[in-house]
């Protein structure tokens, strides 16, 4: 069977086989073969860090390529020795004709494979016998040093490219020459070498895929708990911003009669001010039913304030954690939606506290200043042979996020001696005090 494509000839699956065979040694072998492709340091990094100074760190990337270098003196000096009846001079020429291809892996590595290639057969034809022809022993240990280096520095399937290639020469030259070649080791050595370095790749690939997954996984995490969490505050300012509006149509609606024969532009501007606030009302529910989710339930009870902190101490100590609370400053009635906050933010330190301290004890200040309130929760560290609970610390970003929609300030971190603080602080604006005549009636 064959396929066809629109104005051109059919094409048989053997054809197309082939074709994508060679575009794909092209793709790896002969494309910007000679690109200049530098061999990077590595990071030291893990267990071998620690055996190594901070200071000879950097040097120590440099390992590769001393490994490099250690295998083109090893080419070398194995070729200085090549047969009988050749000089000194030649010798050493041909070594270094086959450790050159060794150093260049370190800038061009397939291309260095190229010319590995090439250099195989000058000291082939000067030694015309001996095991492992066409490779004398420089050109075998340099062919072997050459496409096990590049095929670390490859994707995994080049290794698949260098060990046919490799076969090929071994077959192919001898036959243009005539005479017999041994092929086997230097087929066997170079398969498992590869085998070995594909092994390595793949898992280095596969490691690189899951921490890359991993990352993304944590991002992706990290802005659902954000949503989540802002969600939660929606809905719990929800009661707060509906009550102020149901307080402002009623007084909206009940000025009228207050004043004796109101002039009709003052009734009208109340039926306004009513008019929009019931709006307003009613589109604040709407958004309500979009961040809330199936299974939400609405509290029966209305939102907690400060003035329920006491409560919350006491759950609190019931579960075992030893609280104890103060309070500075002039106490009076703040905000609701500052009040629900601060209120949410010291239930939250003390809820982390419980799972990651187990066994302290806790602090609680709360300071009506001037400008605003202070909050400060700090706890000792844990104690005793309870373990702590594992968490990914997701009661941090809804603090922050409750500060943040305040326009406060927050730091949170571990103690000297061992534990964690949470201080925040919430501007608030002062109210001008009433006088008795301001006074609704």
């Amino acid at each position: 069977m064959t396929e066809t494509t629109t104005g051109g000839t059919a094409r048989p699956p053997e054809l197309r086989i082939a074709s994508g065979f060679f575009q794909d040694l092209r793709a790896d072998l002969i494309t910007d073969a000679f690109a200049y492709r530098p061999l990077p340091p590595v990071r030291v990094t893990g267990r071998l860090a620690r055996w190594i100074p901070g200071g000879n760190r950097p040097e120590a990337g440099y390992f590769p390529h001393f490994v490099v270098v250690l295998l083109a003196l090893l080419t070398l000096f194995s070729g200085m020795t090549i047969s009988e009846g050749v000089s000194h001079s030649l010798s050493l020429l041909l070594a270094l004709m086959a450790a050159a291809p060794v150093l260049m892996t370190l800038v061009r590595p397939v291309g260095a494979f190229w010319v590995m290639l090439a250099v195989t057969l000058p000291p082939a034809v000067v030694q015309s016998s001996g095991m492992n022809w066409p490779w004398v022993p420089s050109t075998f240990v340099a062919h072997l040093s050459v496409v096990t280096i590049v095929a670390m520095r490859s994707r995994p399937r080049v290794a698949a490219w260098l060990w046919l290639v490799t076969v090929l020469t071994g077959t192919v030259l001898p036959v243009m020459i005539g005479r017999d070649v041994e092929l086997a080791p230097m087929a066997f050595l170079t398969a498992v070498s590869l085998l070995a370095v594909t092994v390595r790749n793949t898992r280095k690939q596969a490691r690189q895929e899951v921490t890359a997954l991993q990352e993304v996984t944590v991002v992706e995490r990290d802005r659902r708990t954000l949503l989540e969490e802002r969600t939660t505050i929606a809905r719990e300012l929800h009661d707060v911003v509906a009550h102020h509006m149901s307080v402002v149509a009623i007084q909206a609606e009940a000025a009228p009669y207050r004043v004796k024969n109101p002039p009709p532009e003052l009734e009208a501007a109340f039926a306004t001010i009513r008019e929009n606030a019931v709006a307003a009302l009613t589109e604040l529910r709407r958004v309500l039913g979009v961040v809330r989710s199936a299974d939400y339930e609405a509290p029966e009870a209305p939102q907690p304030t400060l003035a329920s902190l006491d409560g919350l101490l006491a759950n609190v100590r019931e579960a075992g954690l030893q609280v104890d609370k103060t309070v500075t400053g002039a106490v009076r009635e703040l905000p609701p939606g500052v009040e629900l906050s601060a209120y949410r933010i010291i239930q939250e330190a003390l809820s982390n506290t419980l799972r990651h301290a187990p066994g302290s004890a806790a602090a609680v200040e709360v300071s009506y200043v001037l400008g605003g309130l202070g909050i400060r929760v700090v706890n000792e560290a844990a104690t005793g042979d309870v373990r702590p609970s594992p968490g990914a610390g997701h009661g941090i970003t809804g603090m922050r996020e409750r500060v943040a929609m305040l326009e406060g300030e927050m730091t949170a971190g571990e103690t000297a001696a061992g534990g964690y603080e949470v201080a925040v602080f919430i501007p608030v604006a002062v109210r001008p005090q009433r006088t008795a005549e301001e006074e609704p009636a």
